[in-house]
């Protein structure tokens, strides 16, 4: 049987905080950038995403373990990129660890290197009994029906998951918004005019409750999910569903980019219309970008959090645009989909 765990509540002064910090981490890389000189906005987004796991999950300042855990993450999600390691992760019976030289070994060698790093930071935060403000702190904190807290293999596990899932599907959210956005000049506008009608250093917390800016992010993850298909679900019984006999054993995957493309539930599909998700709800059967049921994403909520407020200091504070007008399609990597150019960017302009 599971256990239920009771941690302090997620929202109020403390979503404030995190919200605060991934504001700074948003201007702290963006003064990284030269005018005029063309970035790749899913790397940036990859670099900010990666900043806020690791100080707002992990509550990591030590420079030397934060600098290690950042490159080997890099490099980890990079080698997935390639298909004869990504592809790896599609056919078990190929995943052999001959040694760091070959593929799979190369990932099992990185994910070695970054589980030893998450075990010392667990070590430290027992020895040190210090209580943070960082997810992690509420996690050693937290305690089940009787009073049990989570071992340190269970906080490994939760924080890999978290690390491995969490900062690359996010960045690769950011990039597309920011394609969308600065491909259709007229929603840049009108997220700024929103953003403006706040006021300036506004609440983060009333930033993500932003109707127009909540809809772009919505129609973003709609038009090209960063994961395409849900956790199986094993069938247990014999169903009848939509006209197909399903027997014991086989597994159902719902396909996330099919659902977000049938044109009777959104209208011209394949074009970036905001306006849909202002004009009408939809049910979590019509729109799941992150999964659904008991097996929906433990990161929606930060994920979503953190993605509208990098957005938001972005137009806030910057002016961007887009190097070239050549489509961006979606590209592999690993078990997502990113943007394949990365969305190439200049900054134009900062405020």
């Amino acid at each position: 049987r599971e256990r239920r765990l009771l941690m302090p509540p997620f929202h109020g002064e403390r979503m404030r905080t995190y919200g605060q910090l991934i504001c700074e981490l948003v201007d702290n890389a963006m003064s990284s950038l030269s005018i005029d000189t063309p970035f790749s906005a899913r790397k940036l987004a990859q670099e900010i995403s990666l900043e806020v796991m690791f100080k707002v999950v992990f509550g990591i300042y030590q420079e030397d373990r934060f600098n290690r855990l950042k490159s080997l993450m890099v490099k980890l999600t990079d080698s997935l990129q390639s298909p004869f390691i990504g592809g790896l992760l599609y056919f078990p019976s190929l995943q052999k660890d001959l040694g760091a030289q070959s593929p799979w070994g190369y990932l099992r060698h990185l994910q070695r290197q970054i589980s030893e790093l998450v075990d010392a930071e667990i070590s430290d935060r027992h020895q040190n009994h210090v209580q943070g403000s960082d997810i992690l702190s509420l996690m050693i904190w937290a305690r089940d029906e009787n009073g049990q807290p989570m071992s340190d293999a269970e906080l490994h596990d939760e924080l890999i998951t978290l690390l491995l899932a969490g900062h690359e599907t996010t960045a690769s959210a950011i990039a597309w918004a920011l394609y969308w956005i600065h491909r259709h000049p007229q929603v840049r506008e009108k997220l700024i005019g929103e953003l403006h009608d706040l006021g300036k250093d506004s609440d983060p917390t009333a930033i993500v409750q932003l109707p127009y800016l909540t809809a772009v992010c919505n129609e973003t993850l709609r038009l090209f999910p960063v994961a395409v298909l849900t956790v199986p679900r094993e069938v247990k019984e014999p169903v009848e569903l939509m006209g197909y006999q399903l027997e014991p054993g086989m597994r159902l995957y719902g396909c996330i980019y099919l659902t977000h493309q049938r044109p009777d539930i959104y209208p011209e599909p394949k074009l970036f219309k905001p306006e849909r998700f202002l004009e009408r709800q939809f049910s979590p059967y019509e729109f799941f970008p992150f999964g659904g049921g008991a097996r929906r994403c433990i990161g929606e909520a930060l994920a979503q959090f953190e993605m509208k407020l990098v957005l938001a200091t972005m137009l806030s504070h910057y002016r961007l645009a887009l190097v070239d007008q050549i489509p961006e399609y979606p590209q592999r990597r690993g078990v997502t989909f990113a943007p394949a150019r990365g969305v190439q960017m200049v900054l134009q302009q900062k405020f």
